[in-house]
């Protein structure tokens, strides 16, 4: 028997949701139907935050509690209307992504079952040269929101003595997430190195919250700022996505004074459209200005601890230290 289904318009382009009433997100009892629905509703700011850029999906077929597919390659089986664009991993293998152009291509792969989008940070037309810098803040054990909050400002404040500006929006879980438009002038190592030089610079005025530490042992009880989501094929939920939680939470972009109190309980995927419908995109700013990072790097260069690890699936890189957790390292192997 064919599944049921129903069809929504979404733009221009009429899109097909199979199953509509099936539950997605128990936690809060929303179908797959409302997650199609929620995307269309915010699809002018979720476009913003994906135009043509390589996106991943991160597909849950039968809802938040199955499985989840991480899946970088377009399925073969699409409209003829969807567009790719060729990445280039780490390995050296490479792979046509979703290349997404309008809020239809969301719509359609949220009806594949797609509750987090992960967009590179890169543009279609230069995949090699990053236009986006990001400040992935990670509360580890022991710390909250509000640890990440204070951490948020520290950023800022670092950001705005370079002249730069960043943009804040709730992880979706625990975290905060900050993207500051950059020149597409810089290679992925030089931005990566670019965001080891902020970091490294927010856990020296405040060493008591934060922490650069790449290997969990080492954290303790703080805020990790993660330099790796820099990397070439590491990628972060985009805005407005929703996130696969039991409570359909969304990575939702505020203002710093909507930062200074908010409480990322209260942004869900039936709560995010009513207030994209009266605020509009409140980082519609984000692409009037891109900014150099050549104060960041000139940080790096003078610093002489160099370089960092690299996630574990990624070849030896020019220049890293020493990959090995420092717990197991042999007596004769060097310091990191």
């Amino acid at each position: 028997m064919a599944s049921p289904f129903i069809e929504l318009n979404v733009g221009d382009r009429l899109i097909k949701v199979t199953n509509p009433d099936k539950i997605y997100f128990p936690g809060i009892g929303a179908t797959k139907r409302e997650l199609v629905e929620y995307y269309a509703s915010v699809g002018e700011g979720a476009l913003r935050a994906l135009r043509d850029r390589p996106t991943y999906l991160k597909r849950h077929p039968d809802g938040v509690e199955s499985e989840a597919i991480y899946q970088k390659r377009l399925p073969p089986r699409h409209p003829d209307w969807l567009e790719t664009v060729t990445v280039r991993f780490p390995s050296g293998r490479s792979a046509d992504a979703l290349r997404v152009t309008e809020v239809a291509a969301i719509a359609w792969c949220a009806n594949l079952g797609t509750i987090d989008f992960h967009p590179w940070p890169t543009r279609a037309d230069d995949v090699e040269h990053p236009d986006e810098l990001r400040v992935d803040l990670d509360p580890q054990p022991g710390t909250d929101f509000e640890d990440a909050r204070v951490t948020a400002f520290a950023v800022r404040e670092v950001l705005d003595e370079l002249g730069l500006r960043g943009f804040p929006k709730t992880s979706g879980t625990r975290g905060i997430h900050i993207n500051v438009r950059i020149e597409r002038r810089w290679s992925f190592t030089e931005v990566r190195q670019s965001a080891i030089a902020l970091a490294r610079e927010v856990e020296r005025r405040r060493p008591d919250l934060t922490t650069t530490a790449w290997w969990k042992e080492e954290r303790g009880e703080k805020v990790f700022i993660d330099y790796n989501q820099n990397a070439r094929d590491r990628t972060i939920a985009s805005a407005y996505s929703v996130r696969a939680r039991p409570h359909a939470p969304v990575s939702t972009p505020l203002t710093w004074e909507e930062l200074a109190d908010a409480d990322p309980r209260d942004f869900d995927i039936r709560t995010v459209p009513p207030r994209f419908a009266e605020l509009g995109d409140v980082h519609a700013e984000i692409d009037d200005r891109a900014f150099s990072i050549d104060p960041l790097l000139e940080w790096y260069a003078k610093d002489q601890r160099g370089d960092m690890p690299y996630p574990p699936n990624y070849p030896k890189m020019p220049g890293e230290p020493k990959r090995v957790q420092p717990s197991k390292a042999r007596p004769e192997d060097p310091p990191e």
